[in-house]
């Protein structure tokens, strides 16, 4: 089955169950042809685990986004970026936000 045969399978047995509240997981799974789990998982709106940020997150996306410029003017400026500059300014940002420090492997 193809994948945006399955989505439309996916939104045709997501549909029905809200049309019919009579109509249970595994009997939609079964007749729209996709697996319940995967059925259940859309119909309980479960985020995926890519889209959810992990927890060993050290910096936030804006932190990550000022990071990536100041790397970029550096590089454009022609300074060597080293990792002990990057981790101290990935401190300086973490700092500001009373948080701990990041280490190095």
């Amino acid at each position: 089955m193809e994948s945006s045969s399955k989505e439309s399978h996916m939104i045709l047995a997501l549909e029905a169950m809200k049309n019919n509240p009579y109509l249970t997981i595994r009997t939609a799974a079964k007749l729209y042809e996709i697996p319940h789990t995967t059925l259940q998982t859309q119909y309980a709106n479960v985020q995926s685990r890519h889209d959810i940020p992990t927890n060993s997150t050290k910096l936030t996306l804006i932190e990550e986004t000022i990071l990536l410029k100041t790397i970029l003017d550096l590089n454009t400026r022609r300074f060597q970026t080293r990792l002990i500059n990057i981790t101290t300014i990935a401190d300086r940002l973490r700092i500001d936000r009373h948080t701990s420090h990041i280490e190095t492997r």
